[in-house]
């Protein structure tokens, strides 16, 4: 049964449950991230200054990259209703433009007294890890009644 907002309830969840997404990462997603940060950095947006760079080329913001992570938290696992807590983040590659990027989020440990869940969160391309983290999340219970 879902929560009021529509997302699991934390009775609902188990450690070892996963939830994954696939996304390619567009020139639009590029530009309306820098535009809702600010976060202008050439990087992202001159390839003239990106070709210069370690990276060769243009990239995508890695904090996009990590909406990828919230997403899939907000929308699938746990879901609609969720709360974040904490989100620690470990960038291990960049994300191209154009690049399809597959989410995955792991239920690894439930706080039952707090109601807080705990998730494994990683992002790859082409197999191999771009992101990796751990997220905390507040869940709602089920409604007694």
């Amino acid at each position: 049964m879902p929560n009021e907002a529509g997302g699991l309830a934390f009775e609902e969840l188990s450690v070892g449950q996963t939830a994954r997404s696939s996304r390619t990462v567009t020139e639009a997603d590029v530009l309306m991230f820098g535009a809702a940060s600010g976060d202008m950095n050439p990087v992202h947006f001159d390839a003239a200054f990106a070709a210069t760079t370690r990276f060769e080329e243009r990239i995508a913001h890695g904090m996009l990259t990590a909406g990828h992570v919230s997403a899939l938290i907000g929308m699938r696992l746990p879901g609609p209703g969720t709360i974040y807590v904490s989100q620690s983040l470990t960038f291990k590659r960049p994300v191209k433009i154009g690049a399809t990027v597959l989410t995955t989020v792991e239920v690894t440990a439930l706080d039952e007294r707090r109601g807080f869940v705990t998730l494994s969160t990683t992002c790859s391309v082409e197999g191999r890890a771009v992101l990796e983290g751990e997220a905390v999340v507040m869940v709602a219970r089920k409604a007694q009644g």
